[in-house]
């Protein structure tokens, strides 16, 4: 859900740039054998992929992101919870930890920038 908020780029060798849509696969014609590919929402980049032509010449990839649909869902439920105990209840340390899951999100966002986005292989289904 993340990834739909950002507006993810695939970089092929440096020069040729495709965006990616979450309806529809995005069909990459690689200029030369062992291109290097990465995948960047303009303020974070993946680690450089090369593909090769020797065994075969398709390749299927996934773009997955740190923050995955069940983490933030996750995060959202324990904010939500720790602050309405925290508010009932008038425990203070509830109401600050209500707070763990932004900081944990801004951590992952900010400081562990490189982790961020990721490029997964997928085994083809044929």
């Amino acid at each position: 859900m993340l990834l739909n908020l950002l507006s993810v780029r695939v970089i092929v060798n440096g020069t040729h740039i495709y965006a990616l849509s979450r309806e529809h696969p995005a069909v990459i014609v690689l200029p030369k054998n062992h291109s290097r590919i990465v995948v960047s929402d303009g303020y974070h980049f993946t680690k450089p992929v090369e593909v090769g032509f020797h065994h075969m010449h398709t390749h299927h990839f996934r773009v997955a992101c740190a923050i995955d649909d069940n983490i933030l869902a996750a995060g959202a439920l324990l904010l939500v919870l720790f602050y309405m105990v925290g508010l009932i209840s008038d425990i203070f340390i509830l109401k600050v930890l209500s707070f763990l899951p932004i900081l944990y999100f801004l951590y992952l966002y900010y400081i562990n920038r490189k982790e961020f986005i990721k490029i997964k292989p997928v085994a083809d289904n044929r």
